[in-house]
């Protein structure tokens, strides 16, 4: 069955447009113009994928986010006309997976859209494998503030430490090499082999390793990737 998208957006016409163009992707679109219309059709048909703009009347897309984010994995990508770095952000802290800016060039949303949805199917099919890591350590990943929490302090994660840390918390024990991360967290393939996991994992191990250049949390396995070390056979 194609994947459910639905649409939240309170100009008809861009989401007309935007639902014609999704349908020839060949996904199922439905659309809705407020967060009233949205709660209705996910109780009857939940979606995969949220589309929401965050300049909504009423229930704004940061509520919308910052709800459905407390019962659901549901994917979410806000869409918002809005150039400013501060709702970017504040969306992504309450659980965004992806933002994009209007205008934007409809095959680059598409291309999100794939990404996110592959990601969230992929950890849907694999409930075999280890529980995703919670709690590690003195550590706590919070996954809906972006921040691993101890008693001693807090360390806020920046949205390409959350995509890598949680790449690797859901799957710990195993090593995931750095053109898969790249993959996981939405990285095109061409540049799968470019430094960003290498730098984006020493900055992680500098917030919660005792010591960065003796990890024992983040490994590196040499020639083969990084694993994150499964709690439970610590």
């Amino acid at each position: 069955m194609a994947q459910h998208i639905l649409i939240v957006e309170d100009d008809r016409t861009s989401r007309k447009r935007l639902a014609a163009y999704l349908r020839t992707q060949n996904y199922r679109v439905s659309e809705a113009e407020d967060a009233d219309e949205m709660e209705s059709i996910i109780r009857i048909d939940p979606p995969e994928l949220l589309l929401v703009d965050i300049n909504l009347e009423g229930k704004d897309g940061l509520t919308i986010t910052r709800e459905q984010r407390a019962v659901s994995r549901v994917g979410i990508i806000l869409l918002t006309a809005r150039d400013d770095q501060v709702d970017k952000i504040v969306g992504l802290e309450m659980g965004a997976d992806d933002y994009v800016t209007k205008p934007f060039d409809k095959r680059e949303l598409a291309a999100r859209i794939k990404n996110l949805l592959a990601r969230i199917a992929d950890i849907g099919q694999a409930p075999q494998g280890p529980e995703p890591v919670e709690t590690f350590g003195v550590w706590c990943f919070d996954r809906i503030r972006r921040r691993l929490v101890s008693a001693a302090r807090t360390e806020s994660l920046t949205p390409q430490e959350f995509e890598v840390f949680s790449a690797l918390a859901d799957h710990p024990g195993q090593t995931l090499s750095r053109a898969r991360l790249s993959e996981m967290i939405g990285r095109p393939a061409h540049r799968s082999n470019d430094r960003m996991i290498d730098v984006v994992v020493g900055r992680l191990r500098k917030k919660l390793e005792q010591n960065s250049n003796d990890p024992e949390w983040i490994m590196t396995d040499h020639g083969h990737g990084y694993r994150f070390v499964d709690p439970a056979s610590v």
